[in-house]
Parts: structure tokens; C-alpha cells; sequence
């Protein structure tokens, strides 16, 4: 069986988008082959490098792209999933294709405010978020696999 390509996307792939992708290519990689890009491509964020890096997974590699050239290139995805807000989400693209559309909506790490320390407390809440809901729903998915 060949997998399933996701799309994770939020406004600027820093944070969210690049959480998800990397946690459902490590939790449920056998069935799914994640991808993650942003509206308004921006920078990669240090502090979620540094909340990933914690749970031994270097993101620090990665880069930005935008979602509109992945659509330029004819990329196609099973499934797309938006991260970020409901405003956010309602300016995705739509996606060629046979494509599911779902909407998970986590807060955006950039918005977080305080102490370096009081960003890293909220920011870890939601990776471990963003995890929880992978693993629910790899367990979802991958099982209804497993019955046909």
C-alpha cells in the first residue's frame, strides 16, 4: 500500500504546521507522508525548535514554503489539514484532487505571550496538543486501514 500524502497548513509554516507534519511522519510514517506549508511562509520558530528538540526531535533543519507552490508544482494530498485559525483556514486553497479537507484548530505559538519561560510552558501545551490529536487520529485512521 503507497501512502497517503498530508498537507499540514497555517498562515506562516513556523510553528503548528511543522509540529504536526513532523509528529504524524513519526507516529503513523507506515501509512502517511506529511507535508506542511503556510499561506504567508515565514520563519521557523526558535522556541518551537527548542519545545520540539525537548522531545528529542530536531526540527531545526527545516524550512518554510508556501502552500501556493506545492499547487504550482501539481502536488496532490489525500488529505489537507489546517492548523491555524478559523479566519486563517477559510483562506486555504482549495486542493486538486480527490482531497478531504478537516480543520484542527490550535493557537499560534507566535501569539503567546510573557517570560521566555511562560512562551516555552504555553508552546510545549500546544506541541503536546498537536501530538495527542495526531495520535488519536492516526489510531482512527490506521485502524479503519487495518479493516479493509
Amino acid at each position: 500500500m503507497s501512502k497517503k500524502k498530508v498537507l499540514f497548513v497555517c498562515v506562516h509554516n513556523s510553528a503548528r504546521s511543522q509540529m504536526a507534519e513532523t509528529w504524524l511522519n513519526q507516529i503513523c510514517g507506515d501509512f502517511f507522508e506529511a507535508h506542511s506549508a503556510g499561506l504567508e511562509p515565514g520563519q521557523l520558530n526558535p522556541l518551537v525548535v527548542k519545545v520540539m528538540k525537548e522531545s528529542d526531535i530536531d526540527i531545526s533543519f527545516k524550512t518554510t514554503q508556501s502552500v501556493f507552490d506545492l499547487i504550482k508544482k501539481g502536488v496532490l494530498f489525500s488529505h489537507v489539514i489546517t492548523v491555524c485559525d478559523e479566519a486563517s483556514a477559510e483562506q486555504c486553497p482549495i486542493f486538486p484532487g480527490a482531497t478531504t479537507r478537516l480543520h484542527w484548530s490550535f493557537p499560534d505559538p507566535c501569539q503567546v505571550s510573557g517570560t521566555e519561560e511562560e512562551k516555552l510552558r504555553k508552546i510545549r501545551e500546544i506541541r503536546d496538543s498537536i501530538k495527542n490529536r495526531i495520535e488519536g487520529w492516526c489510531q482512527e485512521v490506521c485502524f479503519d486501514f487495518n479493516r479493509n
